[in-house]
């Protein structure tokens, strides 16, 4: 397998004056340390207006400035929000990035999270899946087309070159977002990369490797002309400690991440400082939900996330990416974390990935068929789904993103 690192940028209240510039600077040092370290990819989220969640409103600026830092890490958007971002926009910041990067750009696109984030661009959250597909078939062919024009159910956009071009021909590797595990065959679906939460165990996790590979082979349907992708990658949280009891002390509040990320879902939007996040998730850690453990975690010492890896190694997981930026967890503590998993964890499952690529090659020519799984018992639900079918409404954006001039301007989720 191969392992990267996430990065959501989460700063849970109190803040001071330097807060944020702190918490970036110690992200940029600790993907040096993980290309030091021999880590494969450092992967960087999209938010917007997600206070204690995620400060990470700029991906490109911050993966560039990771780009100057490193020589061989992989530098994954993870996602950028197609959603939010005109289809011009996202191919020249990509493009742009994997030029100053010596083409080590993984392109994950995504939709938006919540209507705390969508409304603001005049996006109904209902539409995100039909605004996304249209804006894959608007902004992909813009890498690998000197001039490009396209007239679509949600983007009109006027004949242009669109410049500069990637390193990558025709264009970086395409991953889509999972929040929601039956996205995973959604991925496979269009020829994409799978970016999705950790399984339960080896049983979900066969299955919905199994399901995303066949899906793949045999019901592959392409939004437009691009490569695929067919990859899986898990992201779990992670903190790796001489022994089991330190690990899990100082990854204490990693489920920030889950339980901030459903507040906003289910409550959301809030007035911008009304709520102490960080004060509503130690009040939830008290209860049973927010106190029992889910079993997917990687934290421990080496040699309790090494058996946990063996899982997914042996479900045939391509990556793992481990997620050690949460909550509170110190920088000292992350960079502790990643030296100790680099030295007696990561080397042995490197080691092996030849066979895992053999395998894979084995089942993408068809000389290997898997077996159809039912993945309804390992369906898990993550984050919030559009509970009305989508109006499939042009409408003109306020950000000048999506629509066209005669489209309406009303708002609604």
């Amino acid at each position: 397998m191969k392992f990267g690192i996430f990065y959501e940028h989460q700063l849970p209240r109190d803040w001071e004056e330097f807060s944020e510039h702190k918490l970036i600077k110690n992200s940029l040092a600790q993907i040096a340390l993980a290309d030091q370290l021999g880590f494969d990819y450092a992967w960087e989220v999209e938010h917007h207006f997600l206070e204690e969640y995620s400060h990470s409103s700029a991906p490109e600026v911050f993966l560039a400035a990771a780009s100057q830092l490193t020589k061989n890490i992989r530098l994954g958007h993870g996602i950028i929000q197609l959603t939010t971002n005109h289809p011009a926009r996202v191919a020249e910041k990509v493009a742009t990035l994997d030029l100053v990067s010596d083409g080590r750009v993984e392109l994950g696109l995504g939709e938006g999270a919540s209507v705390t984030e969508l409304h603001p661009f005049n996006l109904r959250f209902r539409d995100k899946r039909d605004v996304w597909e249209d804006a894959v078939r608007c902004t992909l062919p813009m890498f690998y087309n000197h001039g490009w024009e396209y007239e679509g159910e949600f983007f009109s956009f006027p004949k242009r070159a669109v410049i500069p071009k990637p390193l990558q021909k025709p264009h970086p590797p395409l991953w889509v977002a999972c929040s929601q595990l039956d996205t995973i065959k959604y991925a496979a679906h269009r020829g994409m990369g799978s970016l999705c939460f950790k399984f339960v165990n080896l049983d979900a996790a066969r299955a919905w490797v199994n399901a995303y590979y066949n899906t793949y082979l045999n019901h592959l349907e392409k939004l437009t002309d691009y490569q695929t992708n067919p990859n899986i990658a898990v992201v779990a949280g992670f903190m790796c400690a001489p022994t089991d009891e330190e690990a899990w002390a100082k990854a204490d509040g990693w489920t920030f991440f889950q339980f901030a990320l459903q507040l906003y879902g289910k409550e959301g939007p809030f007035e911008p400082g009304s709520v102490n996040f960080w004060e509503r998730y130690q009040e939830w850690k008290q209860t049973p939900e927010g106190s029992k453990r889910t079993g997917s975690e990687l934290i421990g010492s080496p040699d309790t996330i090494r058996q946990r890896l063996k899982e997914l190694e042996d479900a045939n997981v391509d990556q793992v990416i481990l997620l050690n930026q949460a909550g509170k967890n110190t920088h000292e503590d992350i960079c502790d974390s990643l030296r100790l998993f680099a030295d007696e964890v990561m080397p042995e499952f490197h080691g092996r990935h030849p066979e895992h690529e053999a395998w894979k090659a084995a089942v993408l020519n068809r000389e290997i068929v898997l077996e159809d799984i039912d993945t309804e018992p390992f369906n898990m639900t993550r984050g919030r789904k559009p509970t009305m079918p989508s109006t499939r409404e042009a409408r003109d954006m306020v950000a000048g993103v999506v629509g066209r001039p005669e489209s309406s301007t009303s708002t609604g989720d």
